[in-house]
C-alpha cells in the first residue's frame, strides 16, 4: 500500500491504494483533506482505495462558487472510478452535501453514501446569532461584509481526535482556518438549495453519522435526510 500527496499549488490531496472498492471522501467547507486524513487512514487499513481530494475554491484560497466545488468532487469520482469497481462517497459537514449530489447525479459511479454530520442548515449550538442575520443576504456583495470565526473545538468533540486533527492541519501551514468568509457560507447555502431538489434521486445504501452536539449542524439536519433520501438509510 502506497501513499501519494500531491503538493502543487499548495494541493494537500490524498490518495491511498487498496482494493477495488474504493472510498471518495470530501472535506467540510474552507477546509482540508487533512480534517478527512483520520478516518482516510482508517479505511486504508481495512483495505480500501481511499481518495481525499482538496476541493476546489479550498485550502489557501476559500473563494469561488459551489459548482466549482462539485467539479472538482466529480473530477475525483471519475479518478478513483479508475481504479475501483465499487464506490463509496462520504463527506463532511459540506463534503456530505457535495456526495449527495455526486450519487444523485452519478448513479452508475457511486455505489454508496456516508455522511458525517450532513449540513444543511448551519444552526449548531456554537454559531453566532449573526449566523441568523446572515438569512437575509442574498447576493455575493452583501455576503463580504460577514465573517464567521471558527469554534475552537473544530467541531471535534473528542479531544484526542481533535488534537490529531489540529496538528495535522497546523503542520499544513496554510490551511483556511482562519474563519469562514460570508461568500463560502452564500454558497454552501446555495449548494444545499440545489441538493434539495436531488434528494429523491439518491437510491444508493446511505449511512449517516451526526454528532448528537455538534456545534457546526444540529441534530435534525441529519434527521432531515433520512426522511427524505429515497436510499436505504
Amino acid at each position: 500500500m502506497t501513499a501519494a500527496q500531491t503538493n502543487a499549488s499548495k494541493d494537500q490531496s490524498l490518495r491511498i491504494a487498496g482494493g477495488k472498492v474504493g472510498v471518495l471522501l470530501l472535506h467540510g467547507l474552507c477546509g482540508t483533506p487533512a480534517e478527512m486524513r483520520f478516518v482516510a487512514m482508517g479505511l486504508a487499513r481495512a483495505g480500501y482505495t481511499v481518495h481525499t481530494p482538496q476541493l476546489a475554491g479550498h485550502g489557501a484560497e476559500n473563494n469561488g462558487r459551489w459548482q466549482d466545488w462539485y467539479l472538482s468532487a466529480r473530477q475525483a469520482l471519475n479518478e478513483i472510478r479508475k481504479e475501483c469497481d465499487t464506490v463509496i462517497v462520504g463527506g463532511l459537514c459540506m463534503g456530505a452535501i457535495l456526495g449527495l449530489h455526486l450519487a444523485a447525479r452519478n448513479p452508475g459511479k457511486v455505489q454508496g453514501v456516508s455522511l458525517f454530520s450532513p449540513t444543511l442548515w448551519i444552526n449548531g449550538w456554537a454559531m453566532p446569532r449573526s449566523m441568523r442575520l446572515f438569512k437575509l443576504v442574498r447576493s455575493r456583495w452583501l455576503a463580504n461584509f460577514f465573517s464567521f470565526p471558527d469554534a475552537a473545538s473544530l467541531g471535534i468533540k473528542c479531544p484526542r481526535v481533535r488534537s490529531f486533527v489540529k496538528t495535522a492541519l497546523e503542520t499544513e501551514g496554510d490551511y483556511g482556518r482562519a474563519g469562514v468568509p460570508g461568500t463560502m457560507v452564500l454558497e454552501h447555502r446555495r449548494m444545499v438549495d440545489a441538493a434539495m431538489k436531488l434528494l429523491h434521486r439518491v437510491k444508493q445504501p446511505t449511512l449517516i453519522l451526526h454528532s448528537q452536539e455538534d456545534d457546526y449542524a444540529a441534530l435534525n439536519n441529519a434527521e432531515y435526510l433520512k426522511g427524505e433520501v429515497a436510499g436505504q438509510v
